[in-house]
């Protein structure tokens, strides 16, 4: 199993940030290796609601379906995702820092069936996979505050 944990502030409140990370259609919006997603489901986001999540991964396309488990906005959203061969978990924690929130992101991905013997290298490649969704994040998160200000 892979695991990657970061801290990340953000100069969003809480809600909007919550907003933001919980809603995996706008992953490709911060995640690089996202390159397609959709919601597959209606109406307000809720515990059951569920995503399909296309990703780049070391050159393979990887299909992913995600549901919420946990949806406690804005302090804390649980995602279960996975296929046949990978099970992720995303749990994100969200706390109001000085002008905008600390969001604590812990992703665990872990390989299933013969993918199984792929694990060291995803547990080599897996951070920095990680660090450049933390920079997608990042510059999102900047560009909505930005334009939240020029909107006041």
């Amino acid at each position: 199993m892979a695991r990657f944990v970061e801290a990340i502030d953000l100069p969003l409140a809480p809600a909007a940030a919550f907003d933001l990370l919980a809603d995996f259609a706008r992953l490709p919006e911060w995640d690089p290796g996202a390159v397609e997603a959709r919601r597959l489901d209606a109406g307000p986001l809720r515990a059951g609601s569920r995503f399909e999540v296309l990703y780049e991964f070391l050159g393979r396309r990887l299909p992913l379906v995600y549901e919420i488990r946990r949806y406690e906005r804005p302090h804390r959203v649980v995602l279960r995702g996975g296929n046949e061969s990978v099970r992720s978990t995303d749990e994100i924690h969200f706390a109001p820092r000085d002008g905008g929130t600390r969001v604590t992101y812990e992703a665990r991905l872990e390989l299933g069936g013969l993918a199984a013997l792929a694990d060291p290298l995803l547990q080599l490649v897996f951070p920095s996979i990680g660090r450049a969704a933390v920079r997608g994040l990042r510059a999102r998160a900047a560009a909505i505050a930005e334009a939240a200000r020029h909107a006041a």
